[in-house]
């Protein structure tokens, strides 16, 4: 059948799969818009407040669903809004295809009105960046853009298409895709072998789960490797969920937020089994002195990351689901129960903790988690809250913490959590954020009023930018300088003027039934909780230090620093 351009991507899309989008319209893109009108009961339109809102729901619906997001817009400073989520997409590997307009062929390359070589800004943050500028070759690139973002190891796409594509008609003749897989080479037997025999001879082994370990839904291998082994575990901020944070051999995050337990034990252990995680300078600190008493096993989808931040002993490239699946095969049950019990012991010794007699960000969290019996879809922005959800909320599952880890991207959460409720409808979906993370991106409040989408939005309102006042207070002589936040705006009322039910927590007895009407309020809701300025989070590991130098509030009392 003849099909123009914008025919094409509709039909491209709903070859696909695809049944949401998220964007925001101009010129170079008309032309797609106006056929995406007339498929308004196929594909559901989402439109943001503003371009990045439209990349972060993308990225959120994927992260949520498992399935490749997509977020549109125009070109020029339409296209350019989208630059950060694409980036924050691209460091957590996560699958959105971006779709932008551009100025016709034509017209390209003579700075045109809201022209920008689009492409080629992106090209360090994405996996593969296409412009198309001939119809006839339009279909097969959306298509293997939609391959490209989900194969091996994740990843944002984008597609710029210049404004006579969208008009130009060519023979378009469906296709119906085969089942995306993320490609990855068979696991090696012998390495397997290896493998097992290095885990054979630990005797204080632990391990370490990344995010690849959520991206490949490996959390079933996960815990009976954890069982088989006898071995307690760790993760990383991505690494969530993919082990549960209620099984009594979790020790909590590693790394410079994690749990004493956490450092301690890796610094410790003989050998450091490590799930798809790339070895962020978060989780490392010192990098000579990290796992100094360790082997190192990584096993990961990328062979770039093999090495490349942390000198590893033996590696296994592939996706951790199967590789762990061909190692469970032949390894026999372990037995490390003294090795466990001496974990245990610092458990015990250093249990994470909060001031109890007044209102914190950490009780906030921990009364969430029981409210919701554990089970929300819980977004976050970047700061001391997206550590106290690390930290505090227990997750059971993959998919169900979604942040930006690799870019650390302030007003990232709001958008998130309108794509992850949008993916999944029959979830509670909550975001947390800061004060200061808010006022980046809380336009995005109202395009949750206007689709009615019932995310819960929580203010930690302190008033100052958290956690770099806290850096401050820690390593720069208490020089606040531009992190005080105005003290004259009420996220309530503005909360309300955009049609959100709000609520306000300023003592703790009234956090259980603000939480309760917010959950069936049965739209969008802010909830509103202050809490003082100096509410730091702890332990913390100084750049650069030793995950072993962990300190939490005690220490620096004992050292008469606070």
């Amino acid at each position: 059948m003849i099909l123009n351009g914008s025919e094409i991507i509709v039909q491209c899309l709903k070859e696909q799969g695809v049944d949401t989008v998220f964007g925001y319209p101009g010129g170079a893109i008309l032309n797609l818009y106006d056929e995406l009108y007339k498929h308004r009961d196929e594909i559901k339109h989402i439109l943001t407040s503003h371009e990045q809102g439209a990349a972060h729901a993308a990225d959120g619906y994927a992260r949520a669903t498992g399935k490749v997001g997509v977020c549109i817009a125009t070109s020029g400073p339409g296209a350019t809004n989208l630059v950060t989520g694409i980036a924050t997409a691209y460091m957590d590997s996560v699958p959105i295809v971006a779709i932008t307009g551009n100025v016709g062929t034509s017209l390209l390359g003579k700075d045109s009105f809201q022209e920008v070589d689009i492409a080629g800004v992106t090209m360090p943050i994405t996996k593969y960046s296409f412009i198309v500028k001939d119809v006839t070759k339009l279909a097969d690139t959306i298509r293997r853009a939609f391959k490209i973002a989900a194969s091996g190891r994740p990843g944002p796409v984008l597609i710029d298409v210049t404004k006579d594509v969208t008009a130009n008609k060519c023979e378009y003749v469906p296709v119906t895709p085969a089942p995306i897989v993320r490609q990855t080479k068979p696991v090696d037997a012998c390495e397997v072998a290896e493998a097992v025999e290095l885990i054979k001879e630990a005797k204080k082994p632990v391990i370490f789960v990344g995010g690849g370990s959520v991206i490949s839904n490996a959390d079933e291998e996960v815990k009976k490797l954890a069982e088989t082994v006898d071995a307690p575990v760790c993760d990383s901020l991505m690494g969530k969920g993919a082990f549960p944070g209620t099984d009594s051999r979790y020790m909590g995050m590693l790394g410079m937020h994690g749990t004493k337990t956490s450092n301690y034990a890796v610094t410790e252990c003989d050998l450091l089994i490590t799930l798809g995680a790339r070895f962020s300078d978060r989780v490392t600190g010192n990098t000579k002195s990290f796992a100094k008493n360790a082997k190192i096993l990584q096993i990961d989808i990328d062979e770039a990351e093999i090495n490349k931040n942390i000198k590893v002993d033996y590696s296994i490239i592939g996706d951790v689901k199967a590789v762990l699946g061909e190692i469970l095969k032949k390894l026999p049950k372990q037995d490390h129960a003294e090795w466990m019990a001496h974990v245990k012991e610092y458990e015990a010794k250093y249990p994470l903790v909060y001031h109890e007699n007044e209102m914190t960000g950490p009780y906030f969290i921990e009364e969430l988690y029981k409210l919701t019996n554990g089970e929300a879809i819980i977004t976050t922005d970047v700061g001391q809250h997206q550590m106290w959800a690390a930290q505090f909320y227990k997750y059971k599952r993959p998919h169900q913490l979604l942040t930006s880890g690799g870019l650390g991207t302030m007003g990232y959460g709001l958008g998130a959590a309108i794509g992850a409720k949008n993916g999944n409808p029959d979830k509670t979906v909550i975001n947390l954020a800061g004060d200061g993370c808010f006022r980046m991106n809380m336009n995005e409040l109202a395009t949750a009023s206007h689709y009615d989408i019932p995310v819960i939005e929580v203010v930690f309102d302190n008033q100052v930018l958290g956690m770099v006042h806290q850096w401050q207070a820690l390593f720069y002589g208490k020089r606040y300088s531009q992190t005080i936040l105005p003290k004259n705006i009420d996220y309530v009322k503005l909360a309300e003027a955009m049609n959100v039910k709000a609520f306000r927590i300023e003592k703790k007895e009234d956090t259980d039934s603000v939480i309760k009407a917010a959950l069936s309020c049965g739209g969008p809701a802010l909830i509103d909780v202050v809490i003082d300025e100096n509410e730091n989070v702890y332990p913390m590991v100084p750049a650069g230090a030793s995950i072993e130098d962990a300190f939490n509030e005690e220490d620096l009392k004992k050292k008469g620093v606070i």
